[in-house]
C-alpha cells in the first residue's frame, strides 16, 4: 500500500506505473498499485481511449474509455475499499490496459478551450437522439477528464474526442411525448429523482430484454446532471429534447425488433462491495457497462437523497448489476 512507502519511493513508483500502463507494457499490477486510482491513472488511460476510439471502433472502444473514467470516479466518490480498487485495476490490466487503445499520446501544450470544443461538438447535435445518448455520455466523461487532468487536453486528444462526439448517428429519433418534462438539470435533487424513477420503471418494462434501456437511462440522465453541476448548464440543456425522446422510447416498452437477452442471476452483492468485484470473472467487462452503470447509479443516489427511491431501486438492482 502507498502508506507503507516513503514519499520518494511512492512518487517514483507511481510515475513508473503511469508510464508502463499508458504505453501498454503489460506489466503485472502489484499490491501497492491500488494507489494508482488516487493518481488518476485510469483517467489517463480512459481519455487516451476516448480520443483514439474513432480510429478503431468509435462505439465499443469509446465505451471502454468512458468505463475507465467512470471506474476512477466511482472508486473515489464512494470511497471504495483498497481490495475493490485493486481488483478493478487488475481487471483493466487483464482486459484493456496493455492494448493499443490505451497507448499514450505525444506530449504537447494543453489546449485552453478543450472543454469548450467538446461542449460545442455536443451542442451541434442539439435535439437529435443519437445512439442512446452516447454523444452526451462520452462528452461529459471527456470534459471531466480534461478538467481533472488538464495536462491531457492536448490538441490531438481534443480533436479525437470531438470526432468521437460527432460520430454518433440518429437512433429511434421519435418525437418526444409532450407530457414528459424533466426538471432543470441544475436542480440536482429533482432531476436525479426523475432519472432514477424512470430507470426503475424501465427495469420492470424490459425484463427479458437486458439492461440496456434502464442502464442508459441512468448514464444518459446522469451525464446531463453532472454537466450542469460542473457549470455547463447550456450544454446539458442542449440535450433536453434528445433526453425527452429517450424517455419516450423507454416508456413505450419493448418493440418487435428488440433483442431478447438472458436475465442476470439473482444476487445480493452490489458494486460498492469488495466481494462483487472479487467474484467477477477475468473476462467479464464487455464494453464497460459494468463500471458506467454503477457509477451513474451511485452518483444519482447521492444527489437525489431519497431513501424511498433507493429502497425501490435496490429491490430490483440485481437485474441491472
Amino acid at each position: 500500500m502507498a502508506g507503507m512507502l516513503d514519499r520518494r519511493e511512492f512518487t517514483l513508483g507511481t510515475a513508473a506505473l503511469l508510464t508502463n500502463l499508458a504505453c501498454g507494457s503489460g506489466r503485472v499490477l502489484q499490491a501497492e498499485d491500488v494507489s494508482a486510482v488516487e493518481t488518476k491513472q485510469l483517467i489517463l488511460l480512459g481519455i487516451n481511449a476516448l480520443a483514439r476510439s474513432p480510429e478503431m471502433n468509435y462505439f465499443s472502444d469509446g465505451h471502454r474509455g468512458a468505463a475507465m473514467i467512470s471506474a476512477h470516479l466511482m472508486c473515489e466518490n464512494n470511497h471504495f475499499e483498497p481490495a475493490a480498487r485493486q481488483r478493478i485495476l487488475d481487471l483493466f490490466q487483464l482486459n484493456w490496459g496493455s492494448s493499443k487503445l490505451c497507448q499514450g499520446y505525444p506530449e504537447g501544450d494543453p489546449v485552453p478551450d478543450a472543454s469548450d470544443q467538446v461542449g460545442t461538438a455536443l451542442a451541434e447535435g442539439s435535439g437529435v437522439l443519437r445512439q442512446v445518448g452516447h454523444d452526451a455520455i462520452f462528452a461529459m466523461h471527456a470534459i471531466k477528464a480534461f478538467r481533472l487532468m488538464p495536462e491531457t487536453a492536448t490538441a490531438e486528444r481534443v480533436a479525437g474526442v470531438c470526432q468521437l462526439i460527432k460520430s454518433f448517428t440518429p437512433w429511434r429519433d421519435v418525437p418526444p411525448e409532450e407530457s414528459i418534462s424533466p426538471p432543470p438539470f441544475t436542480d440536482q435533487v429533482a432531476a436525479s429523482r426523475f432519472i432514477l424513477k424512470e430507470a426503475s420503471e424501465a427495469i420492470d418494462r424490459f425484463i427479458g430484454f437486458g439492461q440496456g434501456f434502464s442502464g442508459h437511462m441512468l448514464t444518459f440522465g446522469q451525464s446531463l446532471v453532472e454537466l450542469a453541476a460542473m457549470g455547463d448548464e447550456e450544454w446539458a440543456e442542449s440535450c433536453r429534447v434528445a433526453f425527452c425522446k429517450y424517455v419516450t422510447v423507454t416508456r413505450m416498452g419493448p418493440q418487435p425488433d428488440d433483442r431478447k437477452i438472458s436475465e442476470h442471476g439473482f444476487s445480493k452483492l452490489r458494486p460498492d462491495e469488495v466481494e462483487y468485484w472479487q467474484k467477477r470473472g477475468e473476462k467479464t467487462l464487455g464494453i464497460g457497462h459494468v463500471f458506467k452503470y454503477p457509477y451513474a447509479y451511485y452518483d444519482l443516489l447521492s444527489r437525489a437523497n431519497s431513501p424511498e427511491i433507493q429502497a425501490e431501486f435496490e429491490s430490483k438492482a440485481w437485474r441491472l448489476f
